[in-house]
């Protein structure tokens, strides 16, 4: 056994080597994409078996009340999450002012990735040595975080829908302009199919499920709403960014309704295990999607993720122009500006993992039921509040530049 368990030592180690110097600096984005996915599972995992472990730590519940296996379950998330959160944040606050390759910062953002490993792992153990009652702080906090990466969330949807129609008619072709066409109308017939489904699936008959009415005849006038502002003549606009928005409002109200708990009459979904572990997977793809989308858009000097230092700035060229000819050294002539903000960068993954803490707990500090994931009031206000903050940025992205026409928007 205990060659065995050396043999199974070293393998592993030698695989997380291998991997660590796999990871070029062209790669180095999607490498913490993956350790946050890591992260996601691993705070799954303790979620689901974890509970009689923690229950054997007195430091975990120092006021000695005796707990339900959810709030142990809670525990778990929440200190994976904390562990997690402290990792980026601390590499968000390393990376504050870095403007060129040249800094020595650079390559640790890039290189070291055997010690990240080291440090990111011992961090979450160390969540697990620290009082409930910090847990709960962070608990309290990460409601905000994950709010704020919500509002991020959206503005990246709209960022890549208005990426995703400027690059299609910049082909100037007719083909392109079909494309966009037929995708639009798809979306705009999915949004509506599903609008109808819902009604049929929350709005029972035979039950008063007024609230229920309310939020999807909400989603379906927003989408109208949408197509007539995005066509309108003083509206540089088009139809592809409106009908992808008014398609994941849609969706977005879906996931509000499904998370109304199971004993509400007007759920007809009634919220089974299968259902909330559906609504969980969705959740998790979009959030690893978002960050992954945001990690690889990154590179891109032409959005809100660029630092103040890259090539987006006219200033730039002249001023390095004339430290050429100051006679500056070799190495400095050669220095180039990062492609994005280190910071912003690391921020991103920080506030993600305060969101998944959120998705896994259902934004309150105990669950229903060890079965369900994602339920209650209040993560249904959250959902719909998003769906309406979406709306409104939509609305705003396409009236800001008659609003204020001598600045860049998307």
């Amino acid at each position: 056994m205990s060659c065995l368990a050396s043999c199974c030592a070293a393998a592993t180690c030698g695989l997380c080597t291998s991997v660590a110097s796999g990871i070029s600096k062209k790669s180095a984005r999607l490498a913490y994409c993956g350790l946050f996915g890591v992260s996601l599972v691993v705070s799954w995992i303790l979620r689901e078996v974890g509970a009689p472990l923690l229950e054997k730590f007195p430091w975990i519940n120092q006021s000695g009340t005796t707990h339900t296996k959810e709030w142990y379950q809670t525990q778990a998330v929440l200190r994976v999450s904390f562990g997690n959160f402290l990792f980026f944040a601390t590499f968000a606050l390393i990376m504050i002012g870095v403007k060129d390759q040249n800094d020595r910062r650079d390559s640790w953002h890039h290189g070291g990735w055997i010690a990240k490993m080291v440090i990111w792992l011992v961090l979450v153990v160390l969540m697990f040595f620290i009082p409930d009652a910090v847990i709960s702080f962070y608990g309290t906090l990460s409601k905000f975080g994950a709010g704020l990466f919500l509002l991020v969330q959206v503005i990246i949807l709209l960022d890549f829908t208005h990426s995703w129609n400027d690059a299609w008619i910049e082909k100037d072709e007719q083909k392109w302009y079909i494309a966009l066409l037929v995708v639009s109308i798809g979306c705009y017939l999915a949004a509506f199919a599903f609008s109808g489904i819902l009604f049929i699936w929350f709005n029972p008959s035979g039950q008063d499920c007024g609230l229920n009415v309310f939020f999807i005849v909400m989603t379906m006038i927003l989408a109208f709403a949408f197509a007539i502002i995005a066509l309108h003549p003083a509206v540089n606009g088009s139809l592809l960014p409106a009908s992808v928005i008014s398609l994941y409002c849609a969706y977005v109200c879906y996931t509000g309704l499904s998370s109304e708990p199971r004993d509400y009459a007007c759920n007809g979904l009634n919220k089974s295990k299968a259902v909330s572990a559906g609504t969980l997977i969705l959740g998790m793809l979009t959030t690893v999607l978002s960050v992954l989308y945001s990690a690889l858009r990154a590179g891109s000097s032409t959005t809100f993720l660029s630092p103040p230092s890259s090539p987006k700035s006219a200033a730039k060229k002249p001023l390095l122009e004339s430290e050429l000819e100051e006679g500056k050294d070799k190495k400095e002539k050669e220095a180039r500006p990062v492609s994005y903000s280190y910071t912003f960068f690391h921020l991103i993954f920080a506030l993600a993992s305060m969101y998944a803490a959120m998705l896994l707990s259902g934004w309150t500090n105990t669950s229903d039921s060890s079965d369900l994931i994602d339920v209650g009031w209040t993560t249904v206000w959250v959902r719909i509040c998003t769906e309406w903050v979406t709306a409104a940025l939509f609305v705003w992205s396409l009236l800001a530049p008659l609003i204020c026409p001598d600045r860049e928007f998307f």
